[in-house]
């Protein structure tokens, strides 16, 4: 038995949970769900809802011609999400707030703070935030993706002290349940490294878009920034009464002892880079103490295309990744003062410029 003690929790509900049969939302496993919502608040816990499942309950709107286009999708997204945040009012005698995102907004500072600034004012009025990526108008470049990793972005935006992944699965267990009858659930776990995502396979649900591993992803993520994480079965009403009795009924996810802070996380697991500058590969300077020590005459190549402002990833050219961090120049100029190095206009751009990052504006990744 664990003592948990939470002030602010993000609970991630999964396609499945919203739509079963995708034929529209449905209480069936929603009820219970916001059962234990409700129970959260009453004990003065403090809760944000991440739900997917827009486009499985509208899609009973449309034909079933399959492949489903991309605008279909979109179409599906928009009329469900109305059904979707609808259900979800039912449940409550307290008021609820749509909130619809893109990697987009999260990936920029200022409107990432924005974002924070809404979730922390919805909260202090007692109005549950239900966040949802915005699918009707993200675009490949715009997208998260999956749920389990926006949660996470969430989870760390709001400064949750745990972040609860409910879906059709009881946690993480050491093989595919599906097909070992030996499969054994792992309750805890105290590190995330290559043995635990090769636990994770590729399953996922036939409804969602994400699987065991993107769960990972979210919980590396999520944990990182000190925040307790868990795999949980929402199909289980146990899995709720559990909770609140201070047990685990599924996987939990230690946070690190020493989390990143909230600045280096966002850049580190949020922020998504907009090109690269690779460096030579026996290029080992604290980036984190003096970002300075990149000069233009280590910098082998540039890749992408960025602008001022831009996070960039400084990466070796044997593939190992040094940092993020954000581009005090954009690429074009890049390109051309690391091909003129030595030219007087070049140095009198880097004199008037300054460093190419700078060490406040620097997540130093770990090394492969």
């Amino acid at each position: 038995m664990q003592n948990f003690k939470w002030q602010r929790i993000v609970l991630k509900v999964g396609s499945a949970l919203i739509a079963p049969e995708q034929n529209g939302c449905s209480s069936r496993y929603l009820l219970t769900i916001a059962q234990f919502i409700v129970r959260c608040r009453a004990q003065g816990i403090e809760v944000i809802l991440v739900s997917s499942g827009s486009v499985a309950a509208g899609s009973h709107l449309f034909p079933e011609d399959k492949p489903r286009s991309v605008a279909l999708k979109k179409a599906m997204a928009a009329a469900g999400q109305t059904e979707m945040m609808a259900m979800w009012d039912r449940f409550f005698d307290f008021p609820s707030a749509q909130i619809l995102l893109t990697h987009g907004d999260l990936r920029d500072r200022e409107r990432y703070e924005s974002i924070r600034e809404t979730i922390f004012t919805l909260l202090d009025h007692g109005i549950l935030p239900i966040i949802n990526e915005n699918d009707t108008v993200t675009t490949d470049d715009l997208k998260v993706g999956d749920n389990d990793n926006l949660s996470a972005m969430v989870a760390g935006a709001a400064d949750a002290d745990a972040l609860m992944i409910f879906s059709d699965v009881d946690g993480l267990f050491d093989k595919n349940p599906n097909l070992h009858t030996d499969a054994v659930l792992l309750p805890e776990i105290d590190e995330i490294n290559e043995d635990i995502y090769a636990m994770a396979g590729c399953a996922t649900s036939a409804v969602g878009t994400g699987g065991m591993k993107t769960k990972i992803e979210a919980a590396e993520k999520a944990t990182s920034h000190g925040i307790t994480t868990f795999i949980l079965n929402g199909f289980k009403e146990q899995t709720f009464n559990r909770l609140l009795e201070g047990d685990n009924p599924g996987t939990i996810f230690k946070p690190y002892e020493k989390p990143m802070q909230e600045a280096i996380h966002w850049r580190t697991h949020t922020a998504s880079e907009q090109g690269e500058v690779i460096v030579e590969g026996n290029f080992n300077q604290p980036l984190d103490e003096n970002s300075e020590q990149l000069n233009p005459n280590e910098i082998i190549e540039v890749r992408g295309e960025f602008s001022v402002g831009d996070t960039i990833l400084v990466r070796s050219d044997d593939g190992t990744k040094i940092a993020k961090a954000k581009a005090n120049y954009s690429s074009c100029l890049l390109n051309f003062i690391a091909e003129n190095e030595s030219s007087e206009f070049s140095e009198e751009v880097q004199d008037s410029i300054g460093p190419i990052i700078s060490d406040e504006d620097i997540a130093v990744l770990e090394k492969s």
